[in-house]
């Protein structure tokens, strides 16, 4: 009887048959038609968006509304604002609008403007602050602490000191040939702008003489020495301990801060 072939053998060896392996599967690749119904679908809906922003009449400016004001009313705001009323709210151009603010009303020192879906502009003003005031023609400009003259009103507001330039006359011509008025001026608001809140709203005069002599006046007949611009932090905080040490001193002088003096004449 003849033994068992060599492709027997070689299938006992291996434990029996294989299983047979599964059919690949097909990948179905979309139909032509489905593509197309698809891209119909999105150029429809993005005509119909476009549509909704700048055709359709839900979503147009309808109002304006102002915020932060203090001395400006809302409505001297909305004026110089010019909100484009009944377009498109997506088209209206914030940057333009911000623009217009900043050169009609140089009382603005920021402004945030924002869409108020589905109908509304918001403007939201911080106006400057005044830290300094400069007689002219029997009106005063006001300066904040940047050095900016943004408007002149006719009565002085109240906590604001008057800047009054007296140049030395011994010095005066080699001290405006280094810094003149403008930049005396600069210097002075750099003072009014270290100055404490307390100090500050009892200031009446920053008296300026040249760069390196400036002084105030305060309330009570008060007088400081300040000197220079320079280290005005440090100049505030040495007047502040300065007048609780001597709260009935009259005169202070802070010009070299490591070295503060007070006196009652």
């Amino acid at each position: 009887m003849a033994g068992p072939t060599t492709a027997e053998r070689q299938k006992s060896a291996s434990g029996g048959s294989r299983p047979p392996r599964p059919p690949l599967s097909r990948v179905r690749m979309p139909r032509a038609r489905n593509l197309i119904l698809s891209l119909i679908a999105l150029v429809v809906l993005g005509a119909g968006g476009v549509w909704l922003l700048y055709g359709s009449q839900w979503l147009r400016v309808e109002r304006v509304t102002t915020s932060g004001t203090r001395i400006l009313t809302p409505e001297e705001v909305r004026e110089a604002a010019a909100a484009p009323i009944g377009a498109p709210l997506i088209s209206v151009d914030t940057d333009a609008l911000e623009d217009r603010l900043r050169k009609r009303l140089p009382r603005i020192d920021t402004v945030d403007i924002v869409r108020s879906w589905p109908h509304g502009i918001g403007l939201k003003v911080t106006e400057r602050k005044p830290v300094l005031l400069i007689e002219k023609g029997g009106k005063f400009v006001e300066v904040d602490a940047t050095g900016v003259r943004f408007a002149t009103v006719g009565e002085a507001p109240k906590g604001v000191p008057l800047l009054e330039l007296t140049p030395d006359q011994e010095n005066a011509a080699q001290s405006l040939r280094r810094f003149d008025t403008h930049h005396l001026r600069r210097e002075s608001v750099r003072v009014a702008g270290a100055l404490p809140g307390a100090v500050a709203r009892d200031t009446r005069v920053v008296k300026v003489r040249s760069y390196d002599s400036i002084s105030l006046e305060l309330s009570g007949g008060r007088t400081v020495a300040w000197g220079s611009s320079e280290k005005g932090r440090t100049k505030a905080s040495t007047l502040i301990a300065l007048m609780k040490a001597a709260p009935k001193a009259r005169h202070f002088d802070v010009s070299v801060p490591t070295a503060p003096a007070s006196s009652t004449s």
